[in-house]
């Protein structure tokens, strides 16, 4: 643990050279294919354990509620991002890995909702949790797209994802910040051009 070591001013240069190493053309294209999902009426799905499980909680409502206007949330004509996390549903979760068994809890519920052409964004600090590797395995047969977020060495899920955003350090706390941190670009991204703001604004 970075922290347990390093004073905040350390800490916090560490935490600032790692996110000026990450591959920035990934995160323009994590962005693209939310944004490509919205304009085909695809779902995006939202899996991790732990943290990781958190961070796919916030995206999904980061992603449900704040790629629109304030303004035009009540607006029933909208078109909406499809987006869920697949951490969310308690019962189902305790079910299937009371029964069936705790690496299935995400590949089950993509049996239900997911069709090809859909997203599944995949987080996994180490890059080998077993119920998010079944999951992208799966997705990757079913035709939907791939997009890991990962640290450490990348793991299997690095070598078994489409794409991906990969944080290359040791260090879960920091590798979960990180992904966090920088999804927030790109839920800035999507909104932009959902909303033609921004950048994307008309000339």
């Amino acid at each position: 643990m970075l922290g347990a070591k390093l004073e905040v001013a350390p800490y916090l240069a560490r935490l600032n050279q790692e996110i000026e190493r990450l591959d920035q053309a990934a995160l323009r294209r994590w962005a693209d294919l939310i944004y490509v999902a919205w304009e085909q009426g695809k779902f995006v799905y939202i899996i991790g354990n732990g943290g990781s499980a958190c961070n796919a909680s916030h995206m999904a409502e980061d992603l449900g509620k704040s790629s629109l206007r304030e303004s035009d949330l009540k607006d029933e004509s909208k078109k909406r991002l499809k987006v869920l996390s697949l951490t969310d549903n308690l019962g189902w979760l305790l079910a299937v890995g009371n029964d069936v068994g705790y690496d299935q809890i995400f590949v089950q519920q993509l049996m239900n909702y997911g069709s090809a052409g859909d997203v599944l964004i995949a987080i996994s600090g180490s890059g080998n949790s077993p119920n998010v590797l079944a999951a992208v395995d799966w997705a990757n047969r079913h035709g939907l797209k791939t997009f890991g977020l990962t640290g450490y060495s990348g793991g299997k899920l690095k070598a078994m994802q489409q794409d991906g955003l990969y944080v290359e350090l040791d260090d879960m706390g920091m590798v979960e910040s990180i992904h966090l941190a920088v999804f927030h670009w790109v839920l800035n991204d999507v909104f932009a051009r959902i909303n033609g703001e921004g950048r994307y604004a008309a000339k």
